[in-house]
């Protein structure tokens, strides 16, 4: 049985990450890490844990908890994990990062885009971008992965196979994407209130959202060179879900079956990427509360370009579903333990 510890485990993703452990069948959390919550009882601030978690909040004491569990998982704000992580605690448990503090080989891209001092750049070269469909026997590998981002993880499957098939001209490459607004984390803002929310779409972080980098570096790895995208994000008022309409310029004439073979290539073998039929468009409502990511296509030849979309939930293949996933993968675990929830609708 795998001893799990969670730092940040009252955040909308760190709830998430207990939540699919509580179906898992070789796993058990041992610490429920809170800075906000300390002595009060897990189900006190989740209700739907009521007579399921009994334990109580402990606080983020890295040094103790790598002597008690066999992984750490850390759902907390940028910095954080890069100013507690140290050697001594690498040699002793596996850590999965949900911040982007490992992300980002470059650190002083980390530091211009984040505006903090990386407090441990020595270790950003050994973390694995824990990407599962791409990354795979890397992470098999790591005693330190980085969680990818929310929109990078649905960016990045709906694109990487045609860069990697060199179908599109990588420098023409615009990201359109929705979210709902737990990408955001539970924390208290204003921009988030209901009557700020409600009836209301508007993009943000126009042209400086900081998950820009991270999705230019994994697509470059793709593409063989170093890119520059056009990304905007948008926040809609739903809980959960990302909606990604990406756009790029064909090199060439291609067909569907071309196309279709290129995602065939990378993902018929995938469990939790599903290429839709032809003229099926992804939809959240269809990956709700799943680790799955929908991802499709539409060739417009009277423009060259080619439209590539993806759909998921941005709390688990986002955050939590792909922890557990790359979590699996880093104890020889099938990949889909604990992760085979079916969508919920409505």
């Amino acid at each position: 049985m795998i001893r799990v510890g969670i730092i940040g485990a009252t955040g909308y993703a760190g709830q998430e990450i207990v939540r699919l452990l509580m179906g898992h069948k070789e796993a058990k959390i041992q610490w429920y890490g809170s800075r906000s919550y300390i002595d009060k009882r897990y189900y006190e601030v989740f209700q739907n844990m009521f007579q399921i978690v009994d334990d109580t909040c402990l606080d983020d004491n890295m040094e103790e908890l790598a002597n008690q569990v066999d992984v750490i998982f850390t759902a907390t704000p940028q910095g954080l994990c890069a100013s507690l992580i140290n050697e001594g605690i690498l040699s002793k448990v596996k850590v999965v990062d949900l911040s982007a503090d490992f992300r980002i080989k470059d650190v002083k891209t980390y530091e211009l885009w984040y505006g903090i001092q990386h407090k441990t750049p020595q270790f950003i070269p050994e973390a694995v971008y824990g990407l599962c469909e791409i990354n795979r026997e890397e992470i098999k590998k790591a005693r330190l992965v980085a969680n990818p981002g929310c929109y990078p993880t649905c960016s990045t499957l709906s694109i990487y196979p045609l860069l990697k098939e060199g179908l599109i001209d990588p420098d023409t490459i615009i990201i359109d994407a929705k979210s709902g607004t737990s990408g955001a984390g539970r924390g208290a803002k204003l921009d988030n209130l209901y009557c700020e929310v409600n009836e209301n779409i508007k993009a943000y972080g126009v042209a400086t959202h900081r998950h820009t980098p991270e999705i230019e570096e994994q697509l470059g790895y793709a593409a063989g060179k170093e890119i520059r995208i056009n990304f905007t994000p948008h926040l809609v008022p739903m809980n959960r879900g990302i909606l990604v309409t990406a756009y790029a310029s064909l090199k060439k004439q291609v067909s569907y079956e071309e196309v279709k073979g290129a995602y065939d290539t990378y993902y018929a073998n995938e469990t939790f990427v599903r290429v839709l039929d032809r003229d099926v468009c992804p939809q959240t409502k269809w990956v709700e509360g799943s680790n799955y990511v929908d991802v499709n296509f539409k060739i417009d030849p009277r423009t060259n370009r080619i439209i590539m979309m993806g759909a998921m939930d941005n709390l688990v293949k986002g955050a939590a579903g792909q922890a557990v996933q790359n979590m699996n993968l880093m104890f020889g675990l099938p990949e889909n333990e604990g992760l085979m929830q079916v969508p919920m609708f409505p």
